[in-house]
């Protein structure tokens, strides 16, 4: 051990395969498209990969009524609401939706469970765009519990038949408490198939539990809008560190947020590109945190292929170029 001080740095940490697919879909759209294109919403909740897309040509707007009649229209990694398809196919919009795979499963879910009738308590932050999407699907069946403090405001039409799902982005102990007392309030409540908060929020909460308690700081990067980013804030004040701190870029980083400190921590939401978090450690090392660990919970290996609409035009598209080669020497 030298006398430098040191940087815990999580891994997993960074882009998950949803948010690696749906920022592909963007940059492949322009590609075969051509600029502009537009989105709806921001694709992922970071700042800088939403202006690193804008510079390529993306325009990011609110709703499908921003974007001209026929042009092609981006849906964000975080769903949307069956209503926003059908005002897209009502303004001829070419639709292309890079909603996260582990998002889509939700929906599933929940269009599921309220065809069966059942209440469907949905766990999540209130306003958020997948909390929107989701509660979309069946919207008289779903009603929003925001935390644990939301589980007194409850009613339910029949106790033997209720279920709850959850935003994939959530604090995975909070989520958890959130449903211990629903079951408190409602023994017979349902669990979902299968684990709604998705593989990465998991992984990158796990990641930062084990290294926080050795933490004086821990920064987090990833912007203010992002759900997981700031639960990982969170969870790394929970699990032990000194002071837990958000931030886009390294310039944010105020010095007196790392006087006394010898061990800072360092990880990143799942939108947020690696280059972002070299960006801090060499701030840091700027300021004598030269020795740099990587804290390693888990591996992962998840990759998701392309939405259908977008990969069907690329291979029609490749198609016609070899068709326009083989023509050109024959």
């Amino acid at each position: 051990m030298t006398g430098s001080k040191r940087v815990l740095l999580a891994k997993p940490r960074g882009y998950c395969a949803g948010v690696d697919r749906a920022v592909q879909t963007v940059e492949e759209a322009l590609k075969l498209y051509g600029a502009p294109i537009y989105v709806r919403k921001e694709i992922v909740h970071n700042k800088h990969v939403v202006g690193t897309l804008q510079a390529k040509g993306a325009i990011f707007v609110e709703e499908n009524e921003e974007v001209p009649e026929g042009a092609t229209v981006v849906f964000s990694a975080h769903g949307v609401a069956p209503e926003v398809h059908e005002q897209a196919a009502a303004r001829s919009l070419k639709a292309i939706d890079a909603t996260c795979p582990l998002v889509t499963k939700v929906h599933q879910e929940a269009r599921r469970f309220a065809a069966e009738d059942y209440d469907i308590l949905l766990i999540g932050h209130e306003g958020h765009e997948e909390v929107i999407g989701t509660a979309g699907e069946a919207p008289a069946h779903i009603q929003l519990v925001d935390g644990p403090d939301g589980v007194d405001k409850v009613t339910v039409r029949d106790p033997s038949k209720v279920v709850w799902l959850s935003q994939t982005t959530l604090s995975v102990d909070e989520t958890l408490e959130t449903v211990a007392r629903l079951k408190t309030k409602l023994p017979l409540l349902m669990s979902p198939p299968s684990d709604d908060i998705c593989y990465a929020t998991s992984n990158r909460q796990d990641a930062v539990k084990a290294m926080a308690p050795n933490c004086d700081v821990v920064l987090v990067v990833g912007s203010q809008n992002s759900s997981n980013s700031q639960r990982l804030r969170e969870v790394a004040v929970d699990a032990g560190a000194s002071a837990g701190y958000l931030i886009d870029y390294a310039h944010e980083i105020q010095d007196d947020w790392l006087t006394g400190a010898t061990t800072v921590g360092v990880t990143s939401g799942a939108s947020v590109p690696d280059e972002l978090v070299m960006e801090v450690l060499d701030f840091l090392a700027a300021r004598d945190f030269t020795d740099v660990a990587e804290i390693t919970t888990a591996q992962e290996k998840l990759v998701f292929s392309l939405p259908q609409e977008l990969k069907r035009d690329m291979k029609a598209n490749a198609t016609a170029r070899a068709a326009e080669v083989a023509k050109t020497l024959s």
